[in-house]
C-alpha cells in the first residue's frame, strides 16, 4: 500500500513539510509576509547551488526567523542549509541556466522555478506586494495557502473521498458476487481497478494537504486512514487475479497511474491496462479469476500459500468445488489450514451471494 499511497511527487511534500505551519521556516516566512517584504530562499548550500550565486555576503549563523526577516529586507535571495538548521549567505545575486522553460512572469517567482528545475533544490519566493508564497520542487509548483482554508478544502476532498470509496466497495462486491458465481466479466474486474484509481488519486491529494498543513492536520490524518485502509492491497489482490504474471500485474497499476484525469473515466482504457493490449473489444467477454483475494481472507495464511492454491487449481471456480481434501494436497497445505481455507471459501459466497439480494 505504502508504494501506492505516497506515489505523489515527493520532492515536492518534502519541501512543503519543510515550510509546514509550526516549522521555523515557515515562521519566519511569514513575518517576512506580514512585513510586507518579498523573498527568495533556497534551501541547499551545496556546491551546485553556490556555483550559481553571485555577490551577497557570507553569514553561516543558525537559522531564527528573526534572522531571516530581517535578511529578508535585502533584495537578494537568501541560501539556507538543507535542513533549514543555518543560513549559509544573503542578499546574493542568482544566475540559474536562462534556457530551463519557466511559467512565471514576475522576475523573482521566474528565478526561483529556473532555480529549482535545473538543480533540482526547494527554493521559496515569497512576492512582496501581494504576499503570495510559492513552493517550487521537483519540477512542480504549489501555493501556499492560508490554513483555514486549506483545512476547509481537505475536508471537501474528505467527503468526496467518502462518496468514491462507497462506489468502489460496491464495485468490489458486485465483482466479489460474480465470481463466485462464476459469471465475471472484464467489465466488472476493470471496474474495481478504475474506481480504485479515482480513490487513490482523491487520497494523494489529501495526503499533500495533510503534509502541507503539518501539525494542524492530525484529526486529518486519523480520518484518512481509517477511510483509505488497505485499498491498494484490495487492488493489487483484484490485479493478480487477472494478471498471473507477478512483474505484469505490478505494471497494471503503474500503467493506471499515468492515465490522464480526464482518461481515467474511460472503462475500456481501465480494460486495456488490466490485459495489457491497446484497446478492448468486448468489455463483456467472461474473465476467470485465480482466487487470490478470496485466499487471502483465510486467516494465517501466508500470501505463498495462496499463490501455491491457486496455481494448483487454477481458477476459483475449481477452488470452489475443492474438498478438504484436494486442498490438503497441495504442498505445504495442511490438513488444519486446508479447513481453514474451505470455510473462508463457503463464508465468502454465502456472504456474497446474500449481499447480491439484500
Amino acid at each position: 500500500m505504502e508504494a501506492r499511497y505516497q506515489s505523489a511527487n515527493e520532492d515536492m511534500r518534502n519541501a512543503l513539510a519543510r515550510v509546514a505551519p509550526g516549522t521555523p521556516l515557515r515562521d519566519g516566512i511569514e513575518r517576512v509576509v506580514r512585513a510586507q517584504a518579498g523573498a527568495l530562499l533556497v534551501i541547499d548550500d551545496s556546491a551546485d547551488v553556490l556555483s550559481i550565486c553571485s555577490g551577497g555576503f557570507l553569514v553561516d549563523a543558525p537559522y531564527s526567523p528573526q534572522r531571516l526577516s530581517e535578511l529578508a529586507k535585502m533584495d537578494g535571495a537568501i541560501i539556507i542549509s538543507s535542513d533549514g538548521g543555518r543560513i549559509a549567505r544573503a542578499n546574493v545575486h542568482l544566475v540559474p541556466d536562462p534556457t530551463v522553460p519557466t511559467s512565471e512572469t514576475g522576475t523573482r517567482h521566474r528565478t526561483a522555478e529556473r532555480v529549482a528545475r535545473s538543480l533540482g533544490v526547494p527554493v521559496v519566493s515569497a512576492s512582496e506586494e501581494m504576499g503570495v508564497i510559492n513552493v517550487y520542487a521537483g519540477g512542480g509548483k504549489r501555493q501556499l495557502q492560508e490554513i483555514g482554508r486549506l483545512l476547509e478544502r481537505a475536508n471537501q476532498a474528505l467527503q468526496t473521498l467518502e462518496r468514491y470509496k462507497k462506489r468502489l466497495d460496491d464495485s468490489i462486491a458486485k465483482l466479489t458476487a460474480a465470481e463466485v458465481e462464476d459469471v465475471a466479466t472484464l467489465r466488472d474486474a476493470a471496474a474495481v481497478v478504475q474506481r480504485g484509481e479515482m480513490v487513490h488519486r482523491i487520497a494523494d491529494e489529501i495526503e499533500t494537504m495533510i503534509v502541507e498543513l503539518g501539525v494542524d492536520a492530525r484529526l486529518l490524518r486519523l480520518q484518512l486512514d481509517e477511510l483509505y485502509g488497505e485499498i491498494d492491497d484490495e487492488l493489487e489482490l483484484v490485479v493478480a487475479d487477472y494478471v498471473a504474471d507477478h512483474d505484469a500485474s505490478k505494471s497494471v497499476l503503474a500503467l493506471m497511474s499515468r492515465v490522464t484525469d480526464d482518461e481515467i473515466h474511460d472503462l475500456r482504457l481501465a480494460a486495456a491496462c488490466l490485459k495489457g493490449v491497446e484497446e478492448v473489444d468486448d468489455l463483456d467477454e467472461s474473465v476467470t479469476p485465480r482466487g487470490l483475494r478470496v485466499l487471502n481472507r483465510t486467516h494465517r495464511l501466508s500470501h505463498d500459500s495462496a499463490a501455491a492454491i491457486a496455481d494448483h487449481f487454477d481458477g476459483l471456480s475449481k477452488l470452489q468445488r475443492a474438498t478438504i481434501a484436494d486442498i490438503s494436497a497441495v504442498d505445504g497445505i495442511d490438513e488444519l489450514t486446508a479447513a481453514e481455507v474451505r470455510e473462508t471459501l463457503t463464508r465468502v459466497t454465502e456472504s456474497a451471494i446474500l449481499d447480491q439480494y439484500n
